[in-house]
């Protein structure tokens, strides 16, 4: 049977019963780790400032760790991802608030064409917010295999594909810079691209 589309990210069963143990620092430090990055791009591109959006992280994080015991698992009933969006809005919400009684003074926030999505985040039904978090939340899964293939693979070959591939160095660069040749570079990238493709799968399948 299919996954649910929106379960890519791979928090499911088991580390969302393990979440609610609040003493279980190792699941909390792999939910943070999993999930940060996602929440910050997310208050960012809703038009906060850098420190607005790391306070969004924080008391994300602390609205998940008192509602994670109430959550139930049931993709045919609720989705984990549009659960922790509905957490994430309700915070960004909270910071436009403050920003109303008391505009930012630190730093600019994003660019201000972005600023009437504001408005309509505290609406759970505005259909702003949750297209920024589809994007973020594909792009987060990516960034999660990257960063599991990254500790898995050899060194050399990531260096190769990292160069290549992310950097989009030339090739003969690439061979030149490691001492390869520049068939070495392609094979690394064949072999890095279909291990981030497995993990990919992997994950959008396999709880973790």
């Amino acid at each position: 049977m299919d996954e649910d589309p929106d379960e890519f990210i791979p928090t499911r069963q088991s580390l969302l019963s393990r979440l609610k143990n609040w003493d279980d620092a190792a699941s909390w430090r792999e939910f943070f780790n999993t999930y940060w990055k996602l929440i910050y791009a997310v208050a960012r591109r809703a038009g906060l400032t850098h420190t607005e959006a790391e306070e969004v992280v924080q008391e994300t994080v602390l609205g998940v760790a008192r509602s994670i015991g109430e959550f139930r698992y049931d993709p045919t009933r609720s989705s984990f991802k549009n659960w922790l969006m509905q957490v994430t809005r309700h915070r960004i919400a909270r910071q436009v608030a403050r920003r109303r009684r008391q505009p930012p003074v630190d730093e600019a926030p994003q660019e201000t064409s972005r600023t009437p999505l504001l408005e309509r985040l505290p609406d759970p039904a505005g259909g702003g917010l949750e297209a920024i978090w589809d994007a973020e939340w594909e792009k987060n899964l990516v960034d999660t295999a990257l960063r599991r293939v990254k500790g898995r693979a050899p060194i050399r070959q990531y260096q190769m594909f990292d160069f290549f591939v992310l950097k989009k160095w030339p090739a003969a660069k690439v061979a030149r810079t490691l001492g390869v040749s520049i068939g070495h570079v392609y094979v690394a990238k064949h072999r890095i691209t279909r291990l981030i493709k497995k993990e990919v799968e992997l994950l959008s399948q396999k709880p973790l």
